[in-house]
């Protein structure tokens, strides 16, 4: 094998790789000795297939195997020759003159192809030490804590069937007839509906017409189907309901006491405090967590700056800018609906691929320095979960990553990911600064681009170093 590099400009090379015909002859040969025992052929004894014969009656079929996979292992050696890491998977330019490929299959030519690839860039990382990192974090109030209280009694509200008429809040147990034209239409009746007046259950005015019912009474209610109803054929019709009253029940909030806990599963008032105590917590804290990403995602960005391969920049920018042109689409709007241009748009949105390669890569090189490595457990632990979203069709989503390598990277990818990000904050310059829950769950104003920070897509040539 003879390697010449032709194009070294930035990250892009390009390679001209000579494998001689005695090379590939040798290979062939090397395996119709492999397979002779295995051929039968008329005439012969099996195992007694002279190669010569062999070679005229599989030799082309039998090169071609060889060529692709002597075009495969050269490509590896010669990448691992140049100690070279490919930003994606070499493009390779077999020869396209009809008359020298017969002349390569027949074991007359030498082979000679070209391969271009771009490179990973050398990335001098910053001082992780160095990296100030401010940190917000909230206090879990009483307050807090009895609002949450306050919800779940809310939640839990049952009811109490009384002699009065329906007021707001009361649930009604109705049978009704629904008629559009004096003809009943088809899903307009029912009969024991509990309905909740005030809770915006059916469509305008049916709840409000039902107020000041009392149980046993029979009334005419009139209601009006909304515009954007989604059976179109009722959208924006009038209709009247026959309505047969036959329960109204008043609603019992339960008092915040200890049987109230017990029925949530709880000992005590105290202990179920405590439970909503711990949540709100590990709430916070989840979202103090991902605000100090955030920033130490931005600290990196400030902190780096190196040549990008242009194939992982432009494969992030595609990726992004098929799903901003979709969501456009499908909420039936355009940039300047947005407040934008097309050409401003895609110069925003260029600049955020470049940051999440930029910022996937030097992930990826803190990373392997620091032989930080997903373990199978994880892994396994991760399709779990996921499995678990998917009640009933667990098998088939543990299938699926079974069979799916690349689905299987995609899951790994994010934990890689975040235990980068714990091993940086741990190194980095870190200060908690108290603030408000608000301002904790306060929106960051560029939000969209910090949203793909850590959705980096690593699905690029350099994955295989993540461990």
């Amino acid at each position: 094998m003879e390697v010449t590099e032709t194009l070294s400009e930035g990250l892009k090379r390009e390679l001209k790789i000579t494998v001689g015909a005695d090379e590939l002859n040798a290979r062939l040969d090397a395996k119709l000795d492999s397979i002779k025992d295995k051929v039968k052929l008329s005439g012969f004894r099996p195992g007694k297939v002279p190669v010569s014969h062999l070679k005229k009656v599989y030799g082309r079929s039998i090169m071609a195997e060889v060529v692709e996979e002597t075009v495969s292992e050269t490509t590896s050696k010669a990448i691992s020759d140049r100690n070279e890491r490919p930003a994606f998977q070499p493009d390779i330019k077999l020869p396209e003159d009809a008359g020298t490929v017969d002349k390569v299959v027949e074991g007359s030519h030498d082979l000679e192809f070209i391969m271009s690839f771009e490179v990973l860039p050398q990335i001098e990382l910053a001082d992780l030490k160095e990296l100030k990192i401010e940190r917000p974090v909230a206090e879990v109030s009483e307050e807090e804590v009895d609002q949450a209280v306050e919800r779940l009694r809310e939640n839990n509200v049952s009811y109490e069937a009384k002699d009065g008429a329906a007021e707001d809040g009361d649930r009604v147990t109705i049978d009704f007839v629904g008629k559009i034209d004096g003809e009943p239409f088809e899903g307009g009746s029912a009969e024991g509906a509990p309905l909740v007046i005030s809770r915006g259950g059916f469509i305008p005015g049916f709840e409000e017409g039902l107020v000041g019912a009392k149980a046993g009474e029979e009334r005419t209610v009139k209601a009006s189907f909304p515009e954007e109803y989604q059976a179109k054929h009722l959208a924006g019709k009038d209709a009247e309901f026959d309505v047969k009253v036959n329960e109204v029940a008043a609603p019992r909030v339960p008092d915040a006491d200890d049987e109230f806990a017990k029925g949530l599963g709880l000992e005590s008032l105290s202990k179920l405090k405590d439970a909503i105590r711990e949540q709100i917590a590990k709430d916070y804290g989840r979202a103090s967590r991902e605000r100090a990403k955030r920033a130490l995602l931005d600290a990196l960005d400030e902190a780096h700056r190196f040549e990008l391969p242009p194939s992982l920049v432009d494969s992030e920018f595609d990726a992004i800018w098929h799903e901003v042109t979709h969501q456009l689409e499908h909420a039936k709007k355009s940039f300047e609906d947005e407040g934008t241009t097309e050409d401003e748009a895609r110069a925003k949105y260029r600049e955020m691929a470049e940051r999440r390669v930029r910022l996937g890569l030097v992930l990826a090189e803190i990373g392997q320095r620091n032989e930080v490595t997903v373990t199978d457990e994880e892994v396994r632990r991760a399709i779990m979960q996921r499995a678990q979203q998917f009640p009933g069709q667990e098998r088939q989503v543990l299938d699926y990553y079974k069979n799916n390598p690349n689905a299987m990277l995609e899951l790994r990818m994010p934990i890689f990911e975040d235990k980068v990000v714990d091993f940086a904050l741990e190194l980095a310059d870190v200060t908690e600064k108290t603030v408000s829950p608000e301002e904790l769950f306060r929106p960051d104003p560029d939000e969209l681009g910090h949203d793909h920070d850590h959705d980096h897509d690593h699905d690029h040539g350099h994955d295989h170093d993540h461990g």
